[in-house]
């Protein structure tokens, strides 16, 4: 299914190809009209574009939808395919192009408000209960990470989409120059922040667990509470400094266009001067999203399934000695074995929730490259709707490691009744939470984090 429409200009063809022809057509994500569209709070690609040469601005920047008959408004169910991208040869910020409003109205409009106060409570009360002292441990740490930044995530973008979307204000021209900008990095470059700092966090979680399980020893020197804390201040810096150029690397303008019959001005958005005078556009555009797709996409989630897989062995094994300890009547080892291996257990399903959600966003994200750079085969309709369910799940997928630890971890449930419960067993006398069937680690004992 073709949707060579979308970013046509609406009139004045001659004078935009006249502009088309001043713009080097070499980069290799924007050879065309179709484009994989910025449908997303996490993935934004919507300067991926398949088709006939256009200049980055016109591809960059969408504007505001017309419907069959000729009027501009609120109606969600438009044409994907007539939606309205320019004044002339002139483009303009657009968020209604920028997905399929007959989905993203009812998922980000109705459904993700519920989600983001779901996701903003478990989340806060997984921190305030890792936040304990008595559960200070280097894994927990991470998780707590991980937390903050799944919380961050859906917490940016969550006023764009509660003003676009729920409220219907997708149709209406965005001004001034502040507000695009602010738009732009509130539901693109933050969210992808906090999403690469969260991928690579679980990443980590990973390789720590590995190395308790498999690797002892090297646990004890390197897997400790400070060394930990830098890793994690670490990860999010390296996160901040792939986003960084992405704060400057636009530059917003006004433009008068005619709306609904009256002149208005809307935000035109184009390359930053300093991206074309010192890198040039194709090399700036090409390097993001190569690295992007295998340093925060591919490399991690194979990473992650190869550990996954090697995890489960360990645990397996673990299990057999565990037998053997116990027919040995060698409580002591067979207990510890069986709380290192449920921790184990538990960290192995938080990453398989995460890879369940993120490979599919990466297997869309290779092949748009794929059809981008050699052979033009993906249908973009189709794409651009998978993109946008799999980022919903994705946000979906963010409370759910709350209802895994609190099924998974009697320590975490007996940290939580302490703090909002108000148990009157005291934490320290609860000799069973070192003990219980699956726990996290506390940091004094340290018996959960090694397995010898």
């Amino acid at each position: 299914m073709s949707i060579d429409e979308i970013s046509q200009p609406s009139n004045n063809d001659e004078g935009a190809s006249q502009l088309e022809s001043t713009v080097s057509t070499k980069f290799p994500f924007m050879p065309s009209s179709n484009r994989m569209s910025n449908d997303s709070t996490i993935l934004q690609y919507k300067f991926f574009q398949m088709g006939q040469p256009q200049t980055y601005d016109r591809i960059e920047n969408n504007s505001y939808i017309q419907s069959n008959d000729g009027q501009i408004g609120n109606d969600s169910s438009y044409n994907y395919f007539d939606c309205i991208a320019t004044d002339g040869n002139v483009s303009y910020l657009n968020v209604s192009c920028e997905t399929i409003l007959s989905y993203s109205i009812p998922l980000y409009g109705y459904c993700t408000p519920a989600l983001l106060l779901i996701t903003l409570t478990a989340n806060s009360l997984i921190v305030v209960v890792l936040s304990k002292r008595s559960m200070a441990s280097p894994t927990n740490f991470v998780l707590m990470a991980m937390a903050l930044c799944d919380l961050f995530t859906v917490l940016f973008p969550a006023p764009g989409l509660l003003y676009m979307y729920t409220f219907g204000n997708h149709y209406k021209p965005l001004s001034p120059p502040l507000a695009c900008y602010i738009w732009n990095a509130l539901n693109e470059i933050l969210p992808a922040l906090c999403h690469t700092a969260s991928v690579w966090l679980t990443l980590a979680l990973a390789v720590q667990r590995y190395v308790y399980v498999c690797h002892a020893p090297t646990a004890r020197t390197w897997c400790t509470i400070p060394r930990v804390k830098k890793a994690i201040a670490y990860i999010c810096t390296a996160a901040f400094f792939h986003q960084s150029t992405r704060f400057f690397d636009k530059s917003y303008s006004l433009v008068t266009i005619e709306w609904n019959g009256e002149e208005t001005n809307v935000c035109h958005i184009e390359t930053a001067e300093w991206v074309h005078e010192y890198i040039s556009e194709d090399f700036y555009y090409t390097f993001y999203f190569s690295f992007r797709i295998l340093f925060v996409h591919l490399a991690p989630c194979a990473s992650l399934v190869g550990l996954n897989v090697l995890l489960f062995r360990a645990m397996k094994q673990a299990q057999r000695t565990r037998d053997r300890l116990f027919k040995d009547n060698k409580k002591r080892e067979c207990k510890r074995l069986r709380d290192s291996n449920c921790t184990t257990l538990m960290l192995i399903v938080v990453v398989t929730v995460f890879l369940i959600v993120e490979i599919p966003l990466g297997v869309i994200t290779a092949l748009h490259i794929l059809s981008s750079l050699i052979y033009e085969f993906l249908d973009y309709y189709i794409a651009n709707l998978f993109i946008l369910f799999a980022n919903f799940f994705l946000i979906v997928s963010y409370p759910i490691n709350f209802a895994i630890y609190c099924g998974m971890s009697r320590q975490f449930r007996e940290a939580f009744k302490e703090i909002f419960i108000k148990s009157s067993k005291q934490a320290g006398s609860k000799k069973e939470c070192g003990s219980s069937k699956y726990s996290f680690v506390n940091q004094r004992t340290f018996t959960n984090e090694t397995v010898l």
